[in-house]
């Protein structure tokens, strides 16, 4: 029988509903971050950095971006004839089918993929989170003290504590008590949706809560550890991470990566991100391209002027066209004498000549105000935008439109437009 010490299993199934029209054709973790990566390129990495070399993927949700981008996983070294990665979608059974409903009725319907590598443990990850973190530190932290369950936590502002799962400790790191978005937090000890499991405490917690609907394991299994007097520890975690689970946290997170001193650094040598990249031509800057604090992918051809912002692989910037403050993701073309301020632009746009995103005065979004918010302009994948409109701030514009779909020249700020056959 095959033996592995640890292995891990990645939940990337999610569908990302508060990333809105960016989450419309593909999973979350599948989202492009930081120009060239995927979000669930820094789960990866981090499992390769740390040894970790036998990888689940558990995915429900539109697939096919997410399969095709990790393929045998040769970008992260992740491509072994024992281990490796390997995509785990719900499949159909002789007696039942059914869709994963829990986080941890994913894990328990691949039961017998866990099973085929007798680890000693079991990491748990979520496929949609930013951070750098070497998870062989915690399985020495897991190991030192004899637990059955070491969960990730980290520490957050005392009024934000009741948003999370939060973790009592004693002065040991053991778990006493946990509570889920508490009203009154007695701690601020987040957790971070990341736990290694002893192999045996998992599965006898998966097989003996099977029935529950939505099994889970903030709710199910971790409570039914703690009851069972299983020795729980909160491993504290003080580096970057960040949930870009809204557009929001997800524009955040993407501008934080050009700060002067970025607090998360992509060119650290030691801790490298890898991710599938395409056989592209050089980025070219024609001699009245200006570009200040801004992260450029290979392949893009840039004639107009960036500020502050993320700009994707392939993408093109016509001449006289202002970009600022925005993401551009992967081979989107930009016409002449546009400007862009505070834009969301998804993978494969055509944005026409003379388009002025980002105007107005910010209104709410007559539809999704706590999606499209914060000023933003968001442009979904394959989006085609006619020559010389005008779209306000907080708004969100989705499939191939025309020119009569903007009267007067215009979307006003607010406003949602939603070609019929795109989805939402």
């Amino acid at each position: 029988m095959i033996k592995k010490e640890m292995i891990a299993m990645l939940l990337a199934g999610g569908q990302g509903s508060r990333l809105g029209v960016l989450t419309s054709k593909m999973a979350k973790p599948a989202v492009s971050f930081g120009s060239k990566y995927r979000i669930i390129d820094f789960p990866l990495s981090n499992c390769i950095n740390s040894g970790v070399d036998t990888v689940g993927v558990l995915t429900q949700y539109r697939p096919l971006k997410l399969n095709t981008h990790i393929g045998i996983g040769i970008p992260w070294d992740l491509d072994r004839n024992i281990g490796g990665v390997t995509v785990l979608p719900p499949y159909e059974k002789s007696s039942n089918s059914e869709w994963y409903t829990g986080t941890a009725n994913a894990i328990y319907q691949n039961l017998e993929f866990m099973e085929t590598y007798n680890p000693d443990y079991v990491l748990i990850l979520s496929g949609d989170h930013i951070y750098k973190m070497d998870y062989e530190v915690m399985l020495d932290y897991h190991k030192k003290n004899n637990a059955d369950v070491t969960i990730a936590v980290m520490p957050v502002p005392m009024e934000e504590a009741k948003r999370f799962g939060i973790m009592i400790t004693d002065g040991n790191g053991r778990i006493t008590d946990f509570e889920e978005k508490p009203e009154n937090p007695r701690s601020n000890l987040a957790s971070m949706g990341i736990y290694i499991f002893n192999w045996k405490t998992l599965k006898e917690a998966l097989v003996t809560n099977a029935s529950q609907p939505a099994l889970d394991f903030g709710k199910h299994v971790i409570p039914y550890c703690h009851q069972n007097g299983s020795p729980l520890y909160a491993y504290e975690f003080n580096g970057y991470w960040k949930d870009v689970g809204t557009l929001s946290s997800y524009w955040e997170a993407n501008m934080e990566l050009i700060d002067i001193v970025p607090e998360f650094n992509l060119y650290e040598e030691y801790w490298k991100i890898y991710t599938r990249s395409e056989i592209l031509p050089p980025q070219y800057l024609s001699s009245e391209s200006v570009t200040e604090r801004s992260i450029i992918g290979e392949g893009c051809e840039i004639y107009g002027k960036i500020y502050n912002s993320v700009i994707g692989c392939g993408v093109t910037i016509g001449k006289d066209t202002i970009v600022r403050d925005s993401i551009i993701m992967n081979n989107t073309v930009i016409g002449s004498g546009c400007e862009i301020y505070k834009g969301i632009v998804a993978e494969n746009n055509v944005i026409s000549d003379g388009v002025k995103m980002g105007v107005g005065d910010e209104v709410e979004n007559e539809t999704d105000p706590h999606i499209y918010n914060h000023g933003m302009v968001t442009i979904g994948e394959k989006s085609f935008i006619p020559q010389g409109v005008s779209i306000g701030k907080n708004s969100v514009v989705f499939g191939k439109t025309v020119a009569s779909d903007y009267p007067g020249g215009s979307l006003a700020s607010g406003k949602t437009l939603i070609k019929a056959g795109d989805e939402r």
